[in-house]
Order: structure tokens, then sequence, then C-alpha cells
């Protein structure tokens, strides 16, 4: 399909040129596209609005690949938007979309947006307006000012999710830009670079989400501004960086991600305590187990199972973690206290970038601390960290630790035989003469600055 709109694109065209792509120059069909997005578009269209299905769905239809969701882009405000479909409500403030619920899929719809010195026509153009503000840092604290579907154009993030198509003519409103963008797999974002990331940070991590999922190369000038401006991540509300980083794990592609948030000096802005342990790290170890358990993410991923954030944060704050409470239990807190401690104030730091919830936090708690339990084998322990809610976590995590270099003393395999094993052959497993260590073992190298056991 990109071949045949390349075709298009012969005569000389500026830069950013939004062009009409009629049906019969395009392979997008209404078949592929969700029916209750389909029920969205024509309403809106029969009440007399313009609607497009909009951006990243679009994008997937034209790269052969099934969008996971579907948006619409209007001319209705949301107020007209809501009193078209009562399955809706109208979220956010900052930026107001309208959420139309069928059943458990949710269709978004925005207001075309324009850019911000259309704010003093607003009154002119729509009575119920809201104007744009910034902060201080150029931040965007309210986007919702309104205007044409050439002005949400420029107004989107990358060329390659500039893409609209209508029901009307069932034809593409695209750039010439983003066509060839796609075509040459580039990632390019709209408009200056340093003005757009200050207007919202986010987009720096939308940069390496994309670029990861898509198997993009940044454009030069698109890439080179994000490092120096990763800081601006620390004005983004804690919840929505929470969110973010969700998108980033646990959309199929975390591995990448995590590589590419490396590459592009933001994974200090987001991790923070975990990024230090990393670089301190001179064995390696620490990398080797996130990057495994990112592996098994995006495995579960595509292999539809189920993902939980509160195993996933757990590993990605394990460096952070396991090195504190190195640090106390060498200076005499027992380890069960050192462990609680360390828990408490790394998730208590990272609450500051990320706001994790406590129906997360907890049972990462949980899974750290249970590690402590599982080198005790005794029968009766044992059973009793068996039917712990967390052990299956507890145990998958153990099994990471192994996978990485950790030596536990085939504690992994122990475990695996004696919860697969009846009463009688599990109390002789639990006499097997294995070596027990005393505490969770980091079994990574040691340092060659200093020896300290691991966890």
């Amino acid at each position: 399909m990109i071949d045949r709109l390349l075709k298009i694109f012969t005569r000389p065209e500026p830069k950013l040129a939004l062009v009409s792509v009629p049906r019969d120059q395009h392979t997008i069909s209404r078949k592929d596209i969700s029916p209750n997005a389909l029920k969205v578009l024509y309403r809106l269209k029969n009440s007399g609005h313009q609607a497009y299905l909009v951006g990243g769905c679009v994008r997937d239809l034209m790269l052969d690949k099934k969008p996971k969701d579907f948006d619409v882009a209007t001319d209705a405000t949301p107020e007209e938007v809501k009193i078209l479909f009562k399955n809706s409500r109208v979220i956010g403030r900052r930026f107001k979309i309208v959420h139309v619920s069928f059943g458990r899929e949710i269709i978004e719809v925005t207001t075309f947006r324009a850019g911000h010195d259309s704010a003093e026509n607003q009154e002119e153009l729509h009575p119920k307006h809201a104007v744009a503000a910034k902060s201080e840092h150029g931040m965007l604290v309210r986007d919702n000012v309104y205007g044409t579907m050439e002005e949400d154009a420029l107004r989107r993030d990358f060329t390659v999710n500039a893409f609209y198509y209508s029901v009307e003519d069932f034809s593409l409103k695209v750039f010439n830009q983003g066509i060839t963008d796609i075509q040459s797999k580039t990632l390019r974002i709209i408009g200056n670079p340093e003005t757009r990331y200050r207007e919202d940070p986010v987009r720096m991590l939308r940069a390496a989400r994309f670029a990861a999922k898509l198997e993009f190369e940044l454009e030069p000038q698109t890439a080179s501004k994000i490092p120096a401006l990763s800081e601006l991540l620390h004005n983004v509300a804690p919840a929505r960086l929470f969110d973010e980083t969700l998108k980033l794990f646990v959309s199929g592609h975390a591995l990448a991600s995590f590589r590419k948030l490396g590459e592009l000096g933001l994974l200090k802005a987001l991790l923070p305590a975990t990024e230090l342990s990393l670089q301190q790290d001179e064995s390696g170890f620490y990398t080797r187990f996130i990057e495994h358990a990112l592996l098994n993410t995006d495995r579960r991923v595509l292999q539809s199972k189920p993902v939980t954030p509160a195993f996933l944060y757990a590993a990605l704050l394990w460096p952070a973690v396991n090195e504190q409470y190195q640090q106390l239990k060498n200076t005499g807190t027992p380890p069960s206290v050192a462990l609680h401690k360390a828990s408490q104030h790394v998730i208590g730091e990272q609450n500051k970038t990320t706001a994790i919830p406590k129906r997360f936090s907890i049972p990462m708690r949980e899974i750290w601390e249970l590690q402590l339990r599982l080198p005790r084998k005794q029968r009766a322990r044992a059973l009793a960290v068996l039917e712990h809610p967390r052990f299956r976590a507890a145990y998958d995590f153990l099994l990471l630790r192994e996978e990485a270099g950790e030596t536990t003393d085939g504690l992994g395999q122990w475990w695996t035989e004696f919860q697969q094993s009846d009463p009688a052959a599990q109390d002789i497993i639990s006499q097997k003469q294995v070596p027990i260590r005393k505490e969770p073992g980091n079994s990574r190298p040691p340092r060659h600055r200093r020896k300290r056991p691991s966890f």
C-alpha cells in the first residue's frame, strides 16, 4: 500500500503539505475498522459534523497491522459529542476528550485542535471554548484550543500519526512527508522538536515507544533534542507517568522500549534509582536481570497472557532495592528489617516520579519479601510459602534471578520439584541435603572493588 501512495507524491510539494488520497489509490477498507468506530463516525457525520478515523489506527492499517484501538477526530466540541452519545463521558482537563463506551471497547473522540496563537479567536469559533495555557517551562497545562482538521494535523506529534480516514468519501488525508517517513521507517516529530517536547515532555517517551514498537529510526533532529530535555519529565504528574510507563512495558515491546529509553537518556528521568544501580553494576547482572524480565513480559503479551504491573515494577526496581538491602544488612541490620526498609525507601522515592498505586506496590513488597523465605526448605515452612497468594510471582522472580546468572544452589529446581510433588514426595524433597542460604542470594559475580553477598 505504501508503494502505491508514494506514486501520488511525484510532483513537488512543500514539506508537511496535507493532501487527499482517493479511495481507489489506497487499500484501507471499512471491513478492517471496528464496527463501533464506524457507528461513531456515521452518527457524527449524519449530525452535520466532520469526522475522521485518525492517528495510529490508520497508520497501522496502512502498515497492514491490526490496530489495538480506534480513535476519532471531529469538529464537534466535547459537549456536543456528549449529547450525541449517551454512552459517553468527557474526561481530562488539560486535554478534553470523550470516551464512547461499547461494552469493553472504548472509542476515543477528540475535537480538532489548533495552534495556540488561535486562542484569542476561540470565542468567535466556539462559544464554549477553553483556551490553552502554558507553565513557566513551556509545558501545556491546558490544550483545548479548537480548530480545523488541517490545523489539527499540525498539532499531531509525529508525521506517521497524522493520517485521517473519511467515511464521507472513503479518502485519506495525509502529509506527503508522512508517507515517505513510513516508507523509510523514520519517526519525525511535527514542528520544532524542542518546542513540541517542552509543550508536552511525554512526547519524548512516545518517541521512544513508537520507535521501539514500529522498529523505526528517529529522525536526527527528533532524537538529538531529547537527552538535554529529559529533565522536563519531572514536571509531568507522577500518575500520568505511571500510565505512560505501562504503555512502554506492557504492549509487547518492553525490551526494545527499555533499550531505547537508555539510548535517549530517558531512563534516568523515569527510573532514577534503577538507572544509578545499572551504572554502578560492573558485572552487568542487573541489566541481564531486567532484560530477562522484560523479554518474558513480551512473550506473555505475545501469548495473550496477563501481565501485572506489580511484577513488572518489582523487576524494574529490584536493582535499587537489592543494593540498599545489602548496604543495610552489612551494617548489622537484620535481613527482614533491612529488606523492609529498602523496599519502603525505594518505592517512596519512585513514587515521586511514577505514582505506583498501592494495589501494585503491596504485591511488589510481598514478592521481594518472599525471596527471603524461599530458601527455608523445611516442609512446614515450604508449605506455608506455597500457600502464599504471591508464591507464583515470587517463584517466577527467583527463576529470573537464576536466568540472569545468580547462583542459588539449585533453589529454583528445588521449588519446581516441591510444588509438583505429592505430600510423601515433598517429605523426601524437604530432607534433601542441599546447601541452604540464610538469605536470598545474589549470585551475581562480585565487583572488583569489594566483595558483597548478594540477594
